[in-house]
C-alpha cells in the first residue's frame, strides 16, 4: 500500500508537485491506519492511496439511487453509457467522464478482511478507481483554488476482520468524524406515489385515511408525492385542480397523522416559474444555464446553491411549507446540486450541496428529512432517513443490473448491503411496500420477502397501495413486518451471492434470525431449505 506516492508507514507526510501542497500524518489505529492533513493550491484530482486491486471487493456508488454490489476488478456496469445519454450523465457520479470509462466505487471498497474508505465528503469528492491491476483513492477537487489550508477527506483503512464488521466499523468512525446525532423516531407510512402516480386526488387522500384507521394499519405518516405542483420548481404552487396542499395537510393531521410531502429542491424545469424568473440562480456552463438532467418529459436545471437569493427561496420554501401544516420532507434528485459548473461563488460541487442541505436542514428545524436521489457521504448529519436504492416496481428481475431503472430486486438488494449504514448514519429507507393484489406482479414470496426483510432489517416502512386493493393477507403482512422493528441488526455476509442472513436482536419480536433468498433458485441455509425469491426464519444459534 501507498499513500501520496509513499510506502504505508505512520509518521508525517510532506508533499509538493507544483500544483498543491500536501502537510499529513499517518497514525496507527487499532485494526488499521488513518491519514489526516491539510492541502493548499489547486489541487484538481489527488492521489491518496494505492494498492494492488483485490479479485473480489463490494463496490458502491455515490448517490442512494446507485448500486452497491460484489464486482471483480474487471466488472463493467451494462448499458452505463444509455442510461447515462438518456437520463443524465451526472446521476451516477459528479465525475462523469471517470466513471464512464473505468470502474469505481465512491467513499469505500470493502473486501475480505479489507475495507479502505473515505471518512468524510465535505469540500472533496472522494473515490476509488480501478487502473491497471491497482486500486487508486482520489479526493476530486474540481479544478477550485484553495489559497489557505483545507482539510484532507480523512482516509482509514481497516484490516483482518470479517467484511460485516468492517463496514460497520467504518460507519461507526464515519459517524463520529461528521457529528451525526440520530433521533429513535422510525415511523411508518404511506406514500401516494406507487399506486396514483401524478393522479392522486383529495378524495384517494381522504379514502386511503379513512381505510388506513378501519383496518387497523399502523401507519403515522401520510406522504403526498409528486404531482401535486404547478411544475417542477413550483412547490409552493399546485397544478390546476388540485386541492390546496394546506386543505391536504389538514385533512392529514385531523386523523392523527403526521402529513408528508415530496419536493425535488435543487431542480427546476425549463417551463417553471422559478427558472423563468430567476435563470441566474441557476448552475452555468460559458455564462449560460447548463442543464442537469432529463425527467417529466422536460429539461431540468439545477439549483445554485451558493447564490444567497436561491437559498433563502430554499429556506423560505420549506418554511412556508411548514406553515401550510407540512413536518415530514421528502426531497429528491439532491445529486443535482452537486453538478459540475459555474456558480455564483467558489466552491466545489460538494460545498455547494452541503450549502444546499444545511439551508434546507436549518428550516426544517426538528421535522423528519428523508434524502431521496442523494450523494450519501456529503449527506451525514443532514438528514434523518435516507433512500438507499433504486426505485422500488411491481416486478421482480433478477436479470437487471444496479443501474437499469426500478425493480423490486434492485431495490430491495441495495439495503440489505447497505445496512451497515442504518442507525449508524441515518434511518435507511428501502422504498415503499407494495402489498395489493391487483395490477401488480409480484408474487406472494416475493412480497413477503420485501416486507420481511426490510422489518427485520428495522428499515423505514412506507406503503404505498390504494389499501382497498389490499386484502387482510397484506394488512397482516404489514404488521408482521411492523412487528420485527427495533432490533440491532446485522448482514452477516454482505459478500455472499444473493442469499443473505440478517440478525436482529432485542427489537420488538426479540433476537431472531432471517434468510432471505433473492436468487432465482432455492437454496439450503444453514440446513433449511428456502425457496426462490423467499424468506424463511431460521433457528437461534445454541447458547454457550
Amino acid at each position: 500500500m501507498r499513500i501520496f506516492g509513499k510506502p504505508l508507514a505512520p509518521g508525517p507526510i510532506h508533499f509538493d508537485d507544483g500544483r498543491f501542497q500536501i502537510e499529513a500524518e499517518i497514525e496507527s489505529i487499532v485494526g488499521g491506519f488513518v491519514v489526516r492533513g491539510n492541502v493548499r493550491g489547486r489541487g484538481g484530482r489527488i492521489e491518496i492511496f494505492r494498492a494492488p486491486a483485490p479479485p473480489r471487493f463490494l463496490l458502491n456508488n455515490w448517490q442512494s439511487w446507485g448500486p452497491i454490489q460484489t464486482v471483480t476488478p474487471e466488472f463493467r456496469f451494462p448499458g452505463l453509457a444509455e442510461r447515462m445519454a438518456n437520463y443524465s450523465r451526472y446521476v451516477f457520479s459528479p465525475i462523469p467522464d471517470v466513471f464512464s470509462s473505468t470502474l469505481v466505487s465512491d467513499y469505500f471498497a470493502a473486501w475480505e478482511g479489507g475495507l479502505v474508505g473515505f471518512l468524510s465528503s465535505r469540500i472533496a469528492h472522494p473515490y476509488f478507481a480501478v487502473e491497471g491491476g491497482d486500486l487508486v483513492g482520489y479526493a476530486e477537487y474540481f479544478d477550485v483554488p484553495f489559497d489557505q489550508p483545507i482539510p484532507i477527506e480523512p482516509l482509514i483503512i481497516l484490516q483482518d476482520r470479517p467484511p460485516a464488521v468492517l463496514l460497520e466499523d467504518y460507519a461507526d468512525r464515519t459517524a463520529v468524524e461528521n457529528n451525526v446525532r440520530l433521533r429513535a423516531r422510525n415511523p411508518v407510512g404511506w406514500s401516494s406515489w406507487y399506486q396514483y402516480f401524478t393522479e392522486l386526488t383529495a378524495v384517494d387522500l381522504e379514502k386511503n385515511l379513512r381505510l388506513s384507521a378501519e383496518s387497523e394499519i399502523p401507519f403515522e405518516v401520510f406522504q403526498i408525492d409528486d404531482g401535486y405542483e404547478r411544475d417542477i420548481g413550483d412547490w409552493l404552487e399546485v397544478k390546476e385542480g388540485f386541492t390546496p396542499l394546506s386543505d391536504l395537510a389538514r385533512m392529514i393531521r385531523e386523523r392523527g397523522f403526521i402529513a408528508g410531502i415530496w419536493t425535488a429542491p435543487f431542480s427546476a424545469s425549463e417551463s417553471s416559474e422559478l427558472f423563468r424568473r430567476h435563470p441566474d440562480w441557476f448552475v452555468r456552463e460559458g455564462g449560460r444555464p447548463k442543464p442537469c438532467y432529463r425527467n417529466w418529459k422536460k429539461t431540468i436545471y439545477a439549483l445554485d446553491t451558493t447564490h444567497p437569493a436561491a437559498l433563502e427561496w430554499l429556506a423560505e420554501t420549506f418554511s412556508v411549507l411548514r406553515r401550510m401544516g407540512c413536518t415530514y420532507f421528502k426531497i429528491d434528485f439532491l445529486f443535482a446540486a452537486a453538478m459540475a459548473g459555474e456558480r455564483h461563488a467558489s466552491a466545489t460541487p460538494i460545498q455547494a450541496y452541503r450549502q444546499g442541505m444545511a439551508a434546507i436542514r436549518r428550516a426544517a428545524g426538528e421535522d423528519f428529512v428523508l434524502g431521496c436521489g442523494a450523494p450519501l457521504l456529503p449527506s451525514l448529519g443532514l438528514v434523518e432517513g435516507m433512500r438507499v436504492g433504486e426505485d422500488t416496481a411491481p416486478f421482480w428481475d433478477s436479470g437487471m443490473s444496479g443501474i437499469a431503472g426500478p425493480n423490486a430486486y434492485i431495490a430491495l438488494k441495495n439495503p440489505i448491503l447497505r445496512s451497515f449504514m442504518h442507525g449508524r448514519w441515518w434511518l435507511n429507507d428501502p422504498d415503499c411496500l407494495l402489498l395489493r393484489e391487483k395490477d401488480i406482479r409480484l408474487t406472494s414470496n416475493e412480497k413477503r420477502l420485501y416486507a420481511l426483510v426490510c422489518g427485520a432489517l428495522d428499515n423505514m416502512l412506507i406503503e404505498s397501495d390504494d389499501l382497498a386493493l389490499v386484502d387482510e393477507r397484506g394488512r397482516a403482512l404489514l404488521r408482521e413486518a411492523a412487528g420485527l422493528l427495533g432490533g440491532r441488526i446485522r448482514v452477516e455476509d454482505p459478500m455472499a451471492d444473493d442469499a443473505y442472513i440478517i440478525s436482529s436482536c432485542g427489537g420488538r419480536a426479540g433476537d431472531f434470525r432471517l434468510a432471505a433468498n433473492l436468487s432465482d433458485h432455492p437454496k439450503t441455509i444453514e440446513g433449511i431449505l428456502v425457496p426462490a425469491r423467499s424468506a424463511e426464519f431460521l433457528p437461534l444459534p445454541a447458547a454457550d
